[in-house]
C-alpha cells in the first residue's frame, strides 16, 4: 500500500510507461493517417485549407504526421522531431477543425495533443531506437 501512495518512480516504471505512452498513441493515431492515405483521392479537394496552402497539401502534410510520423513515435526513432508534426497537426485539428471543444468534438485532438506533448517533454524513454542508439 504505501508502494501505491508513493510519488517515487524507478528508471524502469519511467521507461515502461514511455513506450506503453508512445507505442499507445502511435498506435491509436496510425488509423487516422491510414485511412487519408487510402482515400487521398477523394479528400484531397475537400480536406481543410491550412493557412491558404491548398487543401491537397493541407491533406499530404496531415498525412505525413498521422501515418508516418505516428510509425516513428511507436518504434522511438528521432522522437521529439517526429512528434512535433503530430504536436502542429493536433492543434490544427483542435483549435481550427474544432473550435477548440476540449470538451466536445475536439476532445480526441485535445488527448492526442496532450499525450504528444508530454512525449516532446519527457523523450521517448530507453525502450525506444533513441534510447539504444544513446541519444
Amino acid at each position: 500500500m504505501k508502494k501505491l501512495l508513493s510519488t517515487g518512480y524507478t528508471n524502469w516504471a519511467f521507461n515502461i510507461a514511455m513506450l506503453v505512452l508512445r507505442a499507445g498513441l502511435g498506435l491509436m493515431m496510425l488509423p487516422h493517417g491510414y485511412d487519408k492515405l487510402v482515400h487521398f483521392a477523394q479528400k484531397k479537394n475537400t480536406f481543410m485549407n491550412f493557412l491558404g496552402m491548398g487543401s491537397t497539401f493541407s491533406l499530404s502534410l496531415s498525412l505525413f504526421a498521422e501515418f508516418f510520423c505516428a510509425m516513428f513515435v511507436i518504434i522511438g526513432l528521432f522522437t521529439r522531431f517526429t512528434v512535433l508534426p503530430l504536436i502542429i497537426g493536433m492543434a490544427v485539428a483542435l483549435f481550427n477543425a474544432h473550435d477548440a471543444a476540449i470538451f466536445g468534438d475536439g476532445e480526441k485532438a485535445a488527448l492526442y495533443l496532450s499525450g504528444f506533448i508530454a512525449i516532446f517533454l519527457l523523450g521517448p524513454g530507453k525502450a525506444s531506437v533513441d534510447g539504444m542508439m544513446g541519444k
